[in-house]
């Protein structure tokens, strides 16, 4: 027979991991603390699709396609797409309230604006590869990050930036559907 205290001193952490769960289980996507109504966001965000032309002795990088998306505070948002050189009609398009925090909240719980600038070297065997440009302004604070894609550099991406491309990215074919 197992004495009632034993059973007392068992269920002890069993209590504490419920406590602990219930939260995590039930807690909301964006969390109220990580975007206010007072937060001010602009994003703009490039992408390249580059191809790299050889002359013999030289070589050049050339744009084959080039998108960039702006989005403002009040959820405006313009798309631009440049096809080999020449520019398509823009698409104008809005986000809601909820995805505007959503992005807000991404930004300020991932530290995004505190990512080091550094540097992506493309390595010199690629040809064809994206690259992309994110310049965000949150609260007056800016930070801009240029990246390769992962399979053109040697430097391993963060996976903050590739989150943060992936929504934008999701933002981009919604609208441009």
């Amino acid at each position: 027979m197992v004495k009632p205290i034993v059973l007392a001193i068992g269920a002890i952490p069993a209590i504490v991991a419920l406590l602990i769960a219930i939260p995590l289980i039930t807690k909301a996507d964006i969390p109220f603390s990580a975007a206010n109504p007072n937060d001010r966001i602009e994003i703009e965000y490039t992408k390249h699709q580059l191809k790299k032309i050889s002359f013999g002795v030289t070589e050049r990088e050339g744009a084959q396609k080039t998108e960039i998306l702006l989005i403002k505070n009040n959820g405006e948002i313009k798309y631009t797409v440049t096809k080999e050189g020449y520019p398509q009609p823009d698409i104008k398009s809005e986000l809601n309230e909820e995805q505007i925090r959503k992005l807000t909240a991404l930004i300020k719980e991932t530290g995004f604006i505190e990512i080091p600038s550094e540097s992506f070297p493309v390595k010199e065997d690629v040809i064809d590869y994206q690259k992309s440009n994110v310049k965000i302004t949150l609260n007056g604070q800016i930070k801009q990050i240029h990246w390769p894609e992962q399979n053109a550099t040697e430097k391993f991406i963060p996976p903050i930036i590739t989150m943060v491309e992936s929504q934008l990215d999701q933002i981009i074919n919604q609208i441009s559907e």
